[in-house]
């Protein structure tokens, strides 16, 4: 799925499934939470912290839902804002590349 294809299909769940779009200042705020939920899976997995028993029972799953829970806020909010997600990506893309074009050699 490209990034256009992945906000035309979140954006049908919304719009179809969803009852439309939070705020944008909620979704901003369930980004947040979503992006702490994966900092959590992170420090549990690769980090100094243990998780309890019975907690991260599957650490490659949990990574993978976290990580697909913050994709599909920041989608959401690139829908409501108007931001074409496989344009801005390519001009970062561009712009580190020329930026950094020497910086780790």
């Amino acid at each position: 799925m490209t990034l256009e294809e992945m906000q035309k299909a979140v954006d049908r769940w919304i719009e179809t499934i969803g009852g439309g779009y939070f705020s944008e200042l909620t979704n901003m705020v369930l980004l947040t939470e979503e992006t702490g939920e994966l900092a959590r899976v992170m420090a549990r997995t690769y980090g100094d912290q243990v998780a309890k028993p019975g907690d991260l029972t599957d650490p490659r799953a949990n990574l993978r839902e976290e990580m697909a829970d913050v994709l599909w806020v920041l989608t959401c909010l690139a829908n409501q804002t108007g931001i074409d997600l496989t344009e801005a990506f390519a001009e970062t893309l561009r712009k580190k590349t020329t930026r950094d074009a020497h910086r780790f050699i």
